[in-house]
Order: C-alpha cells, then structure tokens, then sequence
C-alpha cells in the first residue's frame, strides 16, 4: 500500500509502526478484530507507515488481504498450529506459560520472523495482548526494544471466558493455569515500556498488579457508519450481536432464551429477539425452536438488522473490557437494555443513557418498559446515540494511542 506521508493529527512526522496480533483482524467477527481494524485504518490514515506481523488459525483469502493491505504498509501472516496439536498439549499441562500463551506461543518461525523485523529501525512495537507476547519476548529482550502491550481484558481473571466447558474434574488445573496466567501478567506488563489498557477499570487494577502506570486506549466506533440507522421502535423487536467463539456472549444468549424472554412473553407475547454473530451453535435453534426467536447467525452488515429493532440487549455475566457491540448499538440510535457487566468501561447513566437490571426479572421488565413506549424508547436511543459520538469515535481512540508512541524514548524527534 503506498501512503502518503503527511503529518498525523497528532502532529510530528508518521512513524515507522511494527503491530503483532495473534490473528488475523478481518474479518471483523469479533471486538478485538473490530477494535484491530479501525485502529489501524485510523492510524494509516494519517500516514503512519505500519507493518502487521500476524499469526492466524486461518488462513489469509482474498478478501481478508485487500483489507488488510489497504491499511498495512506490509502484511506478513504466519500460520498458527492446531489447537489439538501435541505441542500444544503438552505445554499446556507442563509449560511454565498459561494455556492462552502455550496456544499463541511457542513459535520458532514466528520468532524468528519477529527477530529479523527487529534488524530493521522501527519507531513503534506494538504487542497485542499478553498472551501472544511468548514468542517475542525472548527478541525484544536480546535488542533491548522498548515496546507497547495492549491488554483488551485482565486475562487472569477471566476464568470463564478461558475455561467454559471444560469438565469439573479440571477444576485443580483451572486454579493452576489462573496462578500461571497471575505470573506471567506480572512478566508482560512489567516487560513492556508502556501498557495499555482499554477501560480506567482494567487499568487501575493492571496497575495494582503491577505497580506502574497503565494508560487507557479507549474502544471506539464509526459513528458516521451508524448515522443513518433508524430503530424501528414499535416493532417489539430486541437484537444482540455477539461472537459465539466467545463464552461470555454464549451464556447470554442462554440466559436470554431460556429465562429472560419467557419472562418477558408473559408481559408481552408478541416480543420477538434476533440473536446474529460469528460462530452460533446450531443446537440453539434445536434447543429454543419459538418462531419468536430469530437465530440470524453471522450477518455482513448490521445497519439492517439494527433497522428492524427497537432494542439492543446485552445481558452479560461475564467478561471484561468495553463492549463494541454494545457502542455500535448505542451509534445506531438503539436504546439499550444490559447488565453492569454489558455496559462495563463505559460512563453510561441508567435512566439516562440506558436501562440496567441486574436479574432475569429486572431486564424483562425493563424490556417490557422500552418496547411498550416508543417515546421512552427514542429518547434513550438519543441519548446512546449522542454520548457514543461524543466519547468513543475510533478518533478518540486513535488520538490516544499515538500519544503513547509519541511520548515513548524512542518514538521522539528532535
């Protein structure tokens, strides 16, 4: 891709950018690949010259590389190996890494791919995530190369979201694998010249762990791509979008299906929940067969289906970080109904801004609340509409990141 090098909005000359990631970020099937993308697309806008050394479990089509290329400078993708693979295994019961840096890590060509880069002068490392730092630590090390960690989650503490599904009888390797992950946060972030965290609430207790500073680079959206999205909002139609490799987002839909929405038919029968996203399990739709359940599975646009709602839900129990789904849904005008965990990270107002519940019984009723006035129902979707705009544009996001690579040694200018 040829970028023309002008000056970032930032202000100084574009640097020279090296961003691993331990997948390929499009296309965009989860928050972390959204969140990928668009910082990248933002950052070479404004002309910063970027290499994407990623390690992905599929591989790279057509498709995928025109995007990638139309926002990398230079892309190199390595192939990461099977996740049933021997080695894998095998490190993940006797390896001093956690089980999230034995599946990313332990990649001699990847390491070696990585060392050669570091032969050449870079102004920017940027490490995604700790668990993917196993390969690249050794070289940063050996060059003494300062270096950028972003941490999407507090990775040690989600122990559902790493071990859902695994038998009960694992339990004792579950409370080992959590120690280990405890350990080698410590290593990561004490490692890395800055740390990034993506809520104020991620960085204080990255903080806590590790006795430094944390800066926050916010999760953004597109608000203009949202802008003309206009909820249909006497449709009695609620929406959740989700990536169901995650497991945070299966227990919600669960949670949704099996007592949330009965809850709500017996207010309102004609309520109707479309549920779209990266990977559904076939055997919901065996499982919950109620013509009033939509099971959309992954769709190329969400404007649409946003169109035909009157309500985003995010009932989530688990997880961490800021949720993308949850500001796409507030840049589109749809008023939203979550838990504290959905809205987690981000300066919403119950009452104002959204409807919190804490239970089953508390969301069905506050579902039955926004599908009942429409009235109720735009304002708040106003109000979401209005403060993602004002705080979360990949802008925002973008501005903040290059900060840090302004104020890092080796990124200054005379």
């Amino acid at each position: 891709m040829n970028v023309q090098p002008v000056a970032s909005v930032a202000g100084g000359p574009p640097l020279r950018i090296l961003w691993t990631l331990p997948y390929l970020p499009w296309p965009t099937t989860s928050g972390g690949k959204l969140r990928q993308f668009h910082l990248l697309r933002a950052l070479s806008a404004r002309g910063h010259r970027i290499t994407v050394l990623a390690q992905s479990k599929d591989a790279l089509g057509a498709d995928s590389r025109s995007q990638l290329e139309s926002v990398a400078e230079r892309l190199i993708v390595l192939p990461r190996r099977p996740l049933k693979h021997p080695l894998t295994l095998l490190a993940a019961a006797l390896a001093p890494y956690p089980l999230l840096a034995s599946v990313n890590g332990l990649a001699p060509a990847l390491r070696r791919t990585f060392g050669e880069l570091l032969e050449q002068p870079w102004d920017v490392v940027q490490i995604e995530h700790s668990y993917a730092l196993q390969p690249f630590l050794p070289e940063l090390r050996r060059r003494r190369q300062p270096f950028v960690l972003t941490e999407h989650n507090v990775e040690s503490t989600l122990g559902a979201a790493t071990y859902q599904g695994l038998p009960r009888w694992l339990a004792p390797f579950v409370l080992w694998d959590r120690w280990r992950y405890r350990r080698w946060e410590e290593t990561a972030l004490g490692a890395a010249e800055r740390v990034a965290a993506v809520t104020w609430e991620d960085a204080a207790e990255m903080s806590r762990r590790s006795g430094r500073l944390v800066d926050v680079v916010i999760n953004g959206v597109d608000a203009a791509a949202f802008a003309a999205v206009r909820p249909a909002l006497d449709s009695q139609r609620l929406l959740f979008v989700g990536n169901f490799e995650y497991p945070p987002n299966r227990d919600a839909v669960e949670w949704l299906a099996g007592e949330i929405m009965p809850r709500l038919w017996r207010r309102l029968p004609q309520a109707r929940l479309a549920v779209c996203g990266h990977a559904m399990p076939e055997s919901w739709a065996r499982r919950w067969p109620d013509a009033r359940l939509e099971w959309q599975g992954f769709v190329p646009a969400l404007p649409p289906q946003q169109g035909r709602a009157a309500a985003f839900i995010a009932p989530l129990r688990e997880g961490g970080g800021s949720k993308l789904k949850v500001l796409e849904a507030l840049a589109a005008g749809l008023p939203l109904l979550s838990t504290p965990q959905g809205v987690s990270g981000l300066a919403l107002q119950h009452g104002r801004d959204c409807l919190l519940g804490e239970d089953a019984a508390q969301l069905a009723a506050a579902a039955a609340e926004l599908l009942s006035r429409p009235d109720r129902a735009a304002g708040l979707g106003a109000a979401g509409r209005a403060y993602a705009a004002r705080r979360h544009d990949w802008s925002v996001a973008a501005d903040q990141l290059e900060t840090i690579y302004r104020e890092l040694r080796h990124a200054r200018r005379p």
